[in-house]
């Protein structure tokens, strides 16, 4: 029997004036929205907060719907727009939880362990870059909806 391993990442697009900002990562060698693994007693927006601050220097809040219950549980979390299942090896695959974000403080910085550099992509640079279909489709969503 074949164990497969999946871990829970969240990941952000964050949206500036119509252009959504890119990280080209030093592993992968490509271009790809701040994220990164759930550490153990995070939730998602726990998760994404930190990744933010840790990977762009931008303090984040993210868009989205969320339902109005009265009192402090359960409490709701705000949704993902989408949930991608991604296969990172042949055993491992990352359950990516995808939120669509704007900058409310911080200032930019790289984190030059695991990235080479940081771009802001209009759409026109979406459409024309090497940029993964995903994240491509993605940023064009964030950027209409976050315009």
């Amino acid at each position: 029997m074949t164990i497969v391993d999946k871990h829970f990442t969240a990941t952000g697009f964050i949206v500036r004036q119509k252009e959504v900002l890119l990280l080209h990562h030093q592993k992968l060698n490509m271009w790809l929205p701040f994220g990164g693994h759930l550490e153990a007693g995070e939730d998602p927006v726990q998760a994404l907060l930190r990744e933010a601050k840790e990977e762009t220097g931008f303090d984040v809040e993210i868009v989205a719907d969320v339902l109005d219950l009265q009192g402090p549980f359960p409490k709701v979390l705000p949704s993902p727009e989408t949930i991608l299942l991604e296969k990172i090896e042949d055993h491992h695959f990352h359950i990516d939880l995808i939120y669509f974000v704007r900058i409310v403080g911080g200032s930019q910085r790289i984190s030059i362990t695991e990235h080479t550099e940081q771009r802001w992509f209009s759409a026109d640079d979406l459409t024309n870059g090497d940029i993964a279909e995903d994240v491509k489709r993605l940023g064009l969503l964030a950027i209409e909806k976050l315009s």
